[in-house]
């Protein structure tokens, strides 16, 4: 099933920041001053280009293209104006927008195809196999690791393909709490049409106003009730995917022992392997409340070890995150609130009002012996005021000449601080110097009973070269992580940025495995080329 009409429900993303351009923020002067004393830093703006100054390289499709592709999609699915495509051209990571801030769109994709349900994709990915034209499957545009990148390999031509016109609910199983939903599908319209029948899928992370049903499932991603919810692999009951090689339907039956799990190979393969049309999730009841709590701890020690301490226990609340000291107190004072030493922890539970206060009165227990002072819910609710706003205060200070940006990683409890320490210690080393020095920060967002992520915020002068400043951070922090026994993603993915790191951590073989699978669903190599899968070495 697909909608009949020509263009998105949903709105575009700005072509050089995050999200609706009318919801961005100017930087007040005497904040970007105390910013750049807090840096010891100069900082200088950064104003994008006038759109009309981009440099988008002309497009390769060739007329002969062009007419066998609108002969699956319809011609006016085939888009070659210089607006979508340039809106087509990566991700949204901090390097992504400086690059288009600067005027520079190159890669770019040589045309932008919305086809309308499973079979025109499979049609399209036939066609483009024989013709030698890649192929990078498109979401919601919210990567921040280059996983949407319109790289072209060995390719002339490489396309956009934009899944927005698979946005419907297919169908809902209430008997079996189960929904099969489109892949472009955008996540709060999901959310609305399981909400009609009393239903949630409770995976809200960062991206969720642009993200996609299949972004997440091609991503393997994680939202802030993963605590409760599990991430988004967790959801997953069934896939439909369409290769170069035909058609894979994966899942349905709740357990199975007939060999490897097949649907678990697609989910994280980010488009290289196929693309994902068709999600089947499990359903949850809309919860009948919520309840926030806010804890504080002497120190990020005490306070990740509080929730080791539940991540163990059968006392699990479905939010639960703890920030270090850094982000303790600047989340205090862009909230308006007095910073209390130590660090900070945030808890949330859902589900009816007897289950909510049986497991919250475990867990404070569990919090108190473990150190814990609990808190109203104040915090909390600043924090979910402003959980999807945090893009744009990205941007805004982007735009004032202040990189902010993050990377993630996870490892198991015995790790946790030795990895924190490693990775703070890199990113410190890489970033403070001539050009000012940096404020780190870091939160404990997902946690499991064998260990949890790590989730670092840095904030530093953009400097004379800003993306050569912030790629030796990333590399210097994606070293760190690598030698400490983290892993490269815990859910940004993978994409362009961390491929240079998969073969150490999936070895040798691991490597081989995964090239010896896309070429057999994928023998041609058009899908999303230069990401996920490791070259020989």
């Amino acid at each position: 099933m697909a909608r009949d009409e020509t263009t998105p429900s949903a709105p575009e993303m700005s072509w050089f920041a995050w999200g609706a351009p009318e919801r961005a923020e100017a930087l007040a002067p005497g904040l970007r001053d105390l910013i750049a004393q807090v840096l010891h830093a100069d900082v200088r703006p950064i104003p994008p280009v006038e759109e009309a100054d981009v440099e988008l390289p002309p497009s390769r499709l060739t007329d002969r293209l062009r007419e066998a592709v609108a002969e699956i999609v319809g011609s006016d699915h085939v888009v070659t104006d210089d607006a979508l495509r340039l809106r087509r051209s990566g991700g949204k990571s901090t390097p992504d927008l400086l690059r288009r801030r600067s005027g520079q769109a190159d890669p770019a994709s040589d045309a932008v195809v919305r086809p309308a349900d499973h079979e025109q994709v499979r049609r399209l990915l036939e066609l483009c196999t024989a013709e030698g034209t890649a192929v990078v499957p498109f979401g919601g545009g919210t990567s921040v690791v280059g996983g949407v990148d319109p790289l072209r390999g060995p390719f002339d031509t490489v396309i956009a393909l934009d899944l927005c016109r698979l946005d419907t609910l297919v169908s809902f199983d209430r008997t079996s709490a189960t929904a099969v939903l489109g892949a472009g599908l955008r996540a709060p319209r999901a959310e609305e049409l399981l909400g009609e029948h009393g239903c949630t899928l409770g995976h809200l992370p960062q991206s969720f106003e642009y993200a996609t049903i299949g972004g997440f499932a091609a991503t393997r991603s994680a939202g802030q009730a993963s605590a409760g919810y599990g991430r988004f692999e967790d959801m997953v009951v069934s896939l439909r995917v369409a290769t170069p090689r035909g058609t894979l339907e994966l899942g349905g039956a709740p357990a199975s022992a007939a060999g490897p799990d097949l649907k678990r190979l697609m989910l994280g393969s980010e488009g290289t392997l196929g693309v994902i049309t068709e999600v089947g999730v499990r359903v949850r009841p809309v919860p009948e409340t919520v309840l926030d709590e806010a804890w504080t701890f002497p120190d990020f020690a005490t306070g990740t070890e509080a929730l080791r301490v539940l991540a163990q226990s059968d006392a699990r609340p479905t939010m639960a995150r703890v920030l270090d000291e850094s982000e303790t107190f600047v989340g205090a004072a862009m909230g308006g609130r007095e910073a209390m030493p130590g660090c900070q922890a945030v808890l949330g539970f859902e589900g009816t009002e007897e289950e909510v206060e049986t497991r919250a009165g475990l867990v404070r227990r569990l919090m108190t012996e473990a150190g814990g002072t609990r808190l109203g819910p104040e915090a909390v609710a600043h924090w979910r005021q402003n959980r999807f706003s945090s893009p744009y205060l990205r941007d805004t200070l982007l735009g004032a000449g202040i990189l902010a940006e993050t990377l993630e990683t996870a490892t198991t409890w015995t790790g946790l601080l030795p990895l924190y320490e490693a990775v703070t210690e890199a990113l410190k080393g890489s970033l403070e110097g001539e050009e000012g020095g940096a404020v780190l920060m870091c939160h404990v967002s997902h946690t499991y009973p064998t260990g949890a992520s790590l989730y670092f915020t840095v904030a530093t002068a953009a400097g004379s070269d800003p993306i050569s400043r912030w790629d030796r951070a990333k590399r210097a922090a994606s070293d760190a992580i690598a030698e400490a026994g983290g892993t490269i993603s815990h859910h940004h993915a993978v994409g362009a940025d961390h491929r240079p790191w998969m073969a150490s951590e999936i070895g040798p073989l691991g490597a081989q495995i995964l090239r010896s699978v896309k070429s057999a669903l994928d023998p041609e190599g058009v899908l999303n080329p230069g990401k996920l899968v490791p070259d020989p070495s």
